[in-house]
């Protein structure tokens, strides 16, 4: 039988999700014994819209036998899709449920369906960690990834339902650590932003909360400087050479690990191609906290009570 191929097509190389992305579909192709091309799509949605369809359209003696993408725009491309279902090319959506899927499946006997991490439960995750750190109320100065990311808008989402009474004020981050550092340091250059208390600093995820780490501990004011840096900093992604270590190392006070999902869903392609049987529409993988709740609120009151001596 000849061997199987797949394309992993993800958002960019400037996140460490997105590189544990690309480490788990390695180290699964190996398991498997197929073969993966992994693209970046340089965070723009023309240009990875336009690298799919080159493969797609190219000779079919050198198409894959299945994609499997992270979409960097907001449609999660269902032209595309449809392209690639017509050719007899596996299709494979991950963190994101669209309904195109539903429709290509009944026309289509290829296997189509989407791989999530539960971000809506990532973001009521965050909002009760909010209110773990903050019983008696507060704000949190929340980044939010881009505006056109199901992933972002699912998890802000989730955390507006958990928060309670505690103010959020939303900014937007690109998912990466140097597009976080530019929002915070450009807030930070308006006469607002000396007026504005927080509590916390929140992002949704590890590298967009040590972009604001950074950029707050450039202040030149040194008291300035540590009362921001003395605030808990929250993430999201929890890979195990970032984000965990950054807690351990405690840069982060908490971080929400979501596993890698790329590894889940070339099994299942390579399965369903191998069977024949079709994998459910969307599969949905838990996210779990590191530290836990008891220990974040914990960490905090004792920190609190620290600082409060003579």
């Amino acid at each position: 039988m000849k061997k199987m191929k797949f394309v992993v097509s993800l958002i960019t190389l400037d996140n460490d999700y997105q590189i544990e992305q690309a480490v788990a579909a390695e180290q699964t192709a190996r398991g498997l014994g197929v073969d993966i091309q992994i693209i970046y799509a340089d965070s723009d949605a023309i240009t990875q819209s336009q690298q799919l369809l080159e493969i797609i359209q190219s000779n079919p003696d050198s198409h894959p036998n299945g994609i499997i993408l992270e979409s960097a725009g907001g449609t999660g491309f269902p032209q595309v899709a449809r392209a690639a279902a017509k050719a007899g090319i596996g299709w494979v959506l991950l963190n994101r449920h669209v309904p195109y899927i539903s429709d290509l499946r009944e026309i289509y006997r290829t296997p189509l369906f989407c791989v999530s991490s539960d971000n809506k439960m990532v973001g009521r995750i965050q909002g009760n960690q909010f209110r773990a750190l903050l019983p008696d109320g507060g704000s949190v100065l929340y980044i939010q990834g881009p505006s056109d990311s199901a992933t972002a808008m699912q998890r802000t989402e989730g955390m507006l339902e958990t928060k309670g009474d505690i103010q959020v004020k939303l900014m937007r981050g690109q998912w990466t650590e140097a597009s976080s550092y530019r929002a915070i340091s450009s807030w930070l250059q308006l006469s607002t932003s000396r007026q504005s208390h927080f509590d916390i600093i929140a992002a949704q995820n590890d590298a967009m909360a040590m972009g604001a780490r950074k950029a707050f501990g450039e202040l030149t004011q040194s008291d300035a400087n540590q009362h921001w840096l003395d605030l808990p900093f929250l993430g999201v992604d929890g890979v195990r050479k970032t984000g965990l270590t950054w807690v351990k190392r405690g840069l982060l006070s908490a971080t929400i690990v979501v596993p890698p999902n790329s590894s889940t869903a070339l099994e299942m392609l390579a399965r369903a191609l191998q069977t024949s049987v079709i994998p459910p529409e969307i599969t949905t993988i838990s996210p779990t906290v590191f530290p836990s709740m008891e220990e974040l609120s914990a960490a905090h009151r004792m920190k609190k009570y620290v600082s409060t001596q003579p």
